[in-house]
């Protein structure tokens, strides 16, 4: 599920010539990009360490949330200046990094193989959709989740195939920043965020809980980290060389590719969070070209 333009994960071997300036200091590739993603050293924190951390951060974001709160229709930005630089460093990321490797990962694998490692790459995220399905009480939702996972854990291999879609249970996608907007919590300002893409302080809040508190760890305690970064990164590489037209069109076509990189953001993102508000739905839906279902 691709909400945001990129993600990545970022070592100082093997990015050195990145650089920008951000707020008077200087971000090289030596950093890392929510590295609690996919390091295996997150495998060594507790399960109630990340719940703890999980709550302390939806807290602070409905603090923030709260104190900055713009209405449906409206594009909050006060950090403009500093968000746009991001973006610069998230085109020079994508330019010298992840295009060049989409392409190539996506000239060298076999469709199947593709396919296979997004459906597992997914299938990690199932838990996690039914968490969230669970903290907004929509029950049909998540049995429909807990079955298309098992489905696909079981019959389809560990998640390799996706079996579950012809029973009749597509894939439901469900986030924090969802469950979020469910409790009443406004989406805040827009955000940039490096190596992620585009986000609000309700969503950047939501994408940490879920990367910290994904149920996948706990069900499978032995799960090999390398493997679902292996997986999370070859998804990442086959959904920029899939839809790499779109990408490149906004991010090097556009007269600026930062606005409209926030427009289609949010407009995508209030779009699936209130798919029956005739507002929303009777505005352009701009992703609907890559085929996502909310």
């Amino acid at each position: 599920m691709l909400k945001n333009i990129f993600w990545a994960y970022i070592k100082q071997s093997e990015i050195k010539f990145l650089k920008i300036e951000l707020g008077g200091r200087t971000l090289t590739g030596s950093q890392y990009i929510l590295f609690t993603a996919v390091d295996k050293r997150a495998s060594f924190a507790s399960f109630g360490s990340f719940l703890r951390l999980g709550w302390a951060l939806g807290f602070v974001g409905f603090l923030a949330a709260c104190a900055a709160a713009p209405e449906n229709g409206d594009v909050r930005d006060p950090n403009e200046k500093f968000n746009r630089k991001v973006h610069s460093f998230n085109i020079a990321l994508d330019k010298h990094l992840l295009r060049p490797t989409s392409s190539v990962y996506g000239s060298l694998i076999p469709d199947p193989v593709k396919t296979s490692f997004s459906n597992f790459a997914a299938n990690l995220d199932g838990p996690g959709d039914v968490a969230n399905d669970l903290l907004q009480a929509k029950v049909g939702s998540a049995t429909k989740n807990s079955l298309r996972f098992l489905v696909n854990s079981t019959v389809g291999l560990a998640g390799l195939f996706d079996p579950a879609t012809s029973f009749g249970l597509p894939a439901k996608p469900n986030d924090f920043g969802a469950t979020l907007a469910t409790w009443g919590l406004r989406d805040g300002n827009f955000v940039m965020l490096p190596g992620f893409g585009p986000s609000t302080d309700r969503a950047a809040v939501g994408l940490v809980v879920d990367i910290a508190l994904n149920p996948i760890s706990a069900l499978v305690p032995d799960l090999d980290p390398n493997l679902v970064f292996v997986a999370k990164v070859a998804n990442i590489l086959n959904e920029r060389d899939r839809y790499s037209a779109t990408f490149d069109s906004v991010l090097y076509e556009s007269a600026d590719s930062y606005a409209q990189t926030r427009l289609f953001y949010l407009q995508n993102r209030r779009f699936a969070l209130a798919p029956d508000d005739v507002s929303v739905t009777n505005a352009y839906d701009p992703y609907e070209e890559f085929g996502y279902e909310n």
